[in-house]
């Protein structure tokens, strides 16, 4: 069974990241993989009661690895964590099948309010389900739900439930839909695609540019008939008087 996991976490690297060679590379040579190895010892102890011994586990891993995953954070099956380093994921967070999570990224808790003493057994932190993708450096912060296949582009900050399908870019992070919706399912390295990704508010800009852009053709249009105006004015005065 363990086997098994590790086989599919391998295919999962070897699928999702075009820079690895073989599984042996990946073995050797990922921090990703060798934190989630170390999380399924840590979360094991975690479940058993053995907290502390959970903890330490998991400390020596972030030593080693540079991600810190909690021990009591729940993980699905072939989780990719693509470069790692930096990389967050806090006690309750869940993450269900086939989630990519780059570099930087962290899954934060906030805490509600209630009594501290209940903390621990609160939902804090996000939920990711299936096919998730989140950028470099996205902040996902809270008991939000990333839909099915949802993706969050770099740096962005998520503290709202994102539907699924969709991609959610931006501080604070907002929903852009792809313009060929049968991509939506298709994996794309770091979340946000270089293309067929358009984002409203940056469509608001342009438009209202492009309308000042009219405007100010027209003042300087109707300027310069009135400078046309006041010099035939006076000429016609000027006849006129003589």
């Amino acid at each position: 069974m363990a086997f098994d996991r590790f086989k599919e976490d391998i295919q999962a690297f070897m699928a999702r990241d075009p820079a690895a060679r073989s599984s042996l590379e990946i073995v050797l040579c990922y921090p990703g993989l060798h934190a989630i190895v170390i999380h399924r010892m840590a979360h094991a102890a975690w479940k058993r009661g053995f907290r502390l011994i959970g903890r330490f586990v998991s400390h020596i891993g972030r030593l080693f690895t540079g991600v810190e995953i909690h021990p009591g954070a729940t993980i699905g099956r072939r989780l990719v964590i693509d470069h790692g380093y930096g990389v967050v994921i806090g006690e309750t967070s869940e993450i269900d099948d086939d989630v990519t999570l780059y570099q930087g990224v962290t899954l934060g808790g906030i805490a509600p309010a209630v009594d501290s003493r209940s903390q621990a057994e609160v939902k804090r932190h996000p939920t990711l389900r299936n096919g998730v993708i989140v950028g470099s450096g996205a902040q996902i912060l809270g008991p939000v739900t990333m839909g099915e296949g949802a993706r969050v582009g770099a740096n962005a900050v998520v503290s709202k439930d994102v539907p699924p399908g969709v991609t959610a870019v931006g501080i604070p992070a907002h929903v852009v839909l792809p313009r060929d919706r049968a991509a939506m399912g298709q994996f794309v390295a770091y979340g946000t695609p270089a293309e067929g990704c358009p984002d409203p508010v940056l469509a608001s800009i342009e438009g209202l540019r492009g309308q000042v852009a009219a405007l100010l053709g027209r003042t300087e249009e109707l300027e310069e008939r009135l400078r046309e105006m006041e010099e035939t004015v006076p000429d016609s005065r000027t006849r006129t008087g003589t």
